[in-house]
């Protein structure tokens, strides 16, 4: 039985990454840092700001972390005032709606741009269930943030699904027990499979997952 639905944001509602690359490209030359998407890739995408920048820059203080934390999602939120849903992703929620199958979204993104970027994609009230990474006791690789999103929801692992586009998010889905599908947006699919999804789409559009979907319902 399929009960819910769980989605990560960046990557998967929207392909948000090449703007957080960017972003993180132009606030890092600031340290004489310069990434291209391999070093976005591996050190960066899908782990929250404060790991991120404990890695890549240890010689700031918490303070100053906290602060080019909260520049570089400032800037961010002004690049993408234009976001568009991933494709597929409004006849999946029309679905999910029409069988009564709970919805979440459960992401590393801090609050402002959580709410930013549903605002701007017109999917806030259709996500009233938004865990974030601050909620949980570790933010994603770590199971804690789809934990919590079970809990809320009232539903088992088993009866639920969960969409995720970085390895980071893929071992934390996994490691709560859910069947977990990879959205190949940013990151190549063997990294997905590798990391433990099940199998890997491109979009919502995908064949494979409305054949698949048919069996629940």
């Amino acid at each position: 039985m399929l009960s819910a639905i769980l989605f990560d944001l960046d990557g998967t509602l929207a392909n948000t990454d090449p703007l957080h690359f960017l972003t993180w490209k132009e606030i890092l030359t600031q340290f004489d840092l310069f990434i291209d998407e391999e070093f976005y890739n591996q050190r960066i995408s899908g782990r929250v700001n404060e790991v991120i920048i404990k890695d890549i820059l240890p010689q700031l203080s918490e303070k100053e972390g906290l602060e080019l934390a909260e520049k570089k999602e400032a800037q961010f939120r002004e690049l993408a005032h234009n976001l568009e849903p991933m494709t597929g992703l409004m006849r999946l929620l029309d679905w999910s709606k029409s069988r009564q199958i709970k919805q979440a979204v459960v992401t590393n993104a801090p609050r402002k741009n959580a709410e930013f970027m549903l605002n701007a994609l017109r999917l806030k009230k259709i996500f009233p269930i938004l865990i974030l990474a601050e909620e949980a006791p570790k933010g994603k690789p770590d199971p804690a943030p789809y934990q919590l999103a079970l809990e809320r929801l009232g539903v088992s692992a088993s009866e639920a699904i969960a969409f995720e586009d970085s390895p980071s998010g893929v071992r934390s889905a996994t490691g709560a027990g859910i069947f977990t599908i990879g959205v190949n947006s940013t990151h190549d699919s063997n990294y997905l499979l590798e990391a433990g999804a099940k199998w890997v789409i491109k979009d919502f559009s995908s064949s494979q997952l409305w054949e698949w979907l048919q069996q629940f319902y």
